[in-house]
């Protein structure tokens, strides 16, 4: 069990979504929270039943009702906190649950901080540092794999590979400290060959962890994604066939789209963020101007952009000229020939003859719509997801990864130029550290107070 904080009062806050709904639930969480309850509550005595029943009764002002409820009673250490704690469901009306929330404050709980269940469930042991935080990504994780990846770290996925690393790392280091209390007699306890295989082999673990984190940022935090081209080449009709609605306003004239609209929708588990843009080309309007300058913006920050061409309206010149700026702008994308419909067979051969990687389709086509979302996909790569293997999607986890590889090469480089034990030692250390920060067997309260803060006040 971790050292404690000096503050162990009984906390509360409301579990479930501020507004109005059938049912509100009301957590409390702390030594106390099962007396302080049972001051109010009104049915069986609380303080006298096992753990992991629901009671049902009234909660009571006095001789005031506020409300009939269920009581879900989890005594130490059954619980996700592993103190006592109690959930009170009660209806979800906002009046009905200030009225008990004060009252139990009245008894003697206090208001919970932003995320200081699950902090008080991290300081317990209930779970590391890392599996903490996989909490916060469960609840806003909004697609099929962001889902998956929280529910895996949350199970002690990623803690169980940092902690295996670091466990390997101890057996040396200790080797290296001990060498360091008789370093007057020259002995050599821990193999500097067999140290520098074991840091290689860490290193490419390590290597692969970090090289995970730009498709575990896609996984957690969606893929945005810009429709950019020239006016009425079909982004408008684009973006409305990709999310079956109409949510852009598509007009024959030139110029209609003047600032960008964007949705989401999931595609193959995957949260794209589609972003409609004002179509690009030079104009004396002020205003459409103003549009054309945040769609570059937008394509400079975008993850992908599909660039479409309007097949009715434009020459191999253009199309080769256009492609030669999106090479030089540096961002993935994803060559798109509208209108086949309304297309010349011949220019339609020219261009899959010079960028055989050319989509050709009508937006207004739902089936080759769906062949666009395939398409979209497969510039994701999932490959490394689909088979299992750990990915990092937390910046934190990345930062001290990063930090790891910098020590762990300085050991190695400390290896290959003799240095002595105590720098070698010292860069071991550091690597202990950093692998130690991410799952939270080395804190300080700076960091558990930043994490902690970004959390629902609920949990």
């Amino acid at each position: 069990m971790r050292a404690l904080a000096q503050n162990e009062d009984t906390i509360i806050a409301l579990a479930t979504p501020q507004g109005v709904g059938a049912i509100g639930v009301i957590r409390l969480s702390g030594k106390e929270a099962i007396s302080i309850t049972n001051a109010v509550f009104k049915g069986k005595d609380l303080t006298k039943q096992e753990s992991h029943t629901i009671h049902f009764g009234t909660i009571r002002d006095g001789d005031k009702i506020l409300d009939e409820v269920l009581i879900s009673l989890f005594i130490a250490p059954k619980s996700f906190t592993k103190e006592n704690v109690i959930e009170i469901s009660c209806h979800g009306s906002s009046y009905i649950i200030r009225q008990i929330i004060q009252l139990l404050i009245r008894k003697g709980a206090r208001p919970a901080k932003p995320g200081e269940f699950t902090k008080r469930a991290f300081m317990h042991g209930q779970f590391d540092l890392a599996q903490a935080e996989a909490v916060a990504d469960l609840i806003n994780a909004d697609s099929e794999a962001a889902h998956q990846t929280a529910l895996s770290q949350m199970r002690g996925g990623f803690s169980d590979e940092i902690k295996r690393l670091r466990e390997e790392l101890i057996h040396f280091a200790s080797m290296i400290e001990l060498e360091l209390d008789f370093g007057e007699e020259d002995v050599e306890f821990a193999s500097r060959e067999d140290l520098k295989n074991l840091v290689n082999r860490l290193l490419k673990v390590i290597n692969a962890l970090i090289q995970s984190f730009d498709l575990g940022n896609v996984i957690k935090n969606g893929v945005p994604t810009v429709i950019a081209g020239k006016p009425n080449a079909g982004k408008s009709t684009l973006l409305n066939a990709l999310l079956n609605e109409e949510k852009a306003i598509v007009s024959d004239i030139a110029g209609t789209t003047r600032d960008f609209i964007e949705d989401e929708i999931i595609i193959g588990g995957i949260a794209f963020r589609f972003i409609d843009t004002a179509g690009l080309r030079e104009t004396t309007d002020v205003i459409e101007a103003m549009g054309v300058e945040r769609t570059q913006a937008k394509m400079k920050t975008a993850s992908l952009i599909i660039y479409l061409f309007d097949l009715a309206d434009t020459s191999i010149v253009e199309v080769n000229k256009e492609i030669n700026l999106l090479e030089n702008a540096g961002v993935p994308f994803l060559k798109l020939a509208n209108k086949l419909d309304k297309a010349d067979p011949a220019f339609i051969e020219t261009l899959q003859g010079q960028h055989p990687d050319m989509l050709f389709l009508s937006a207004k086509d739902p089936e080759q719509v769906e062949m666009l979302k395939v398409r979209i996909l497969e510039l994701v790569n999932l490959d490394k997801f689909k088979k299992g293997d750990t990915v990092v999607t937390n910046i934190r986890h990345y930062d001290s990864l990063l930090q790891t590889k910098n020590a762990l090469t300085a050991v190695i480089e400390g290896i290959d130029n003799q240095v002595t034990n105590d720098f070698v030692a010292m860069d071991i250390r550091q690597s202990l550290h950093y692998l130690g920060e991410i799952t939270g067997e080395i804190t300080t309260d700076d960091l558990l107070a930043n994490i902690f803060s970004k959390f629902c006040i609920g949990k």
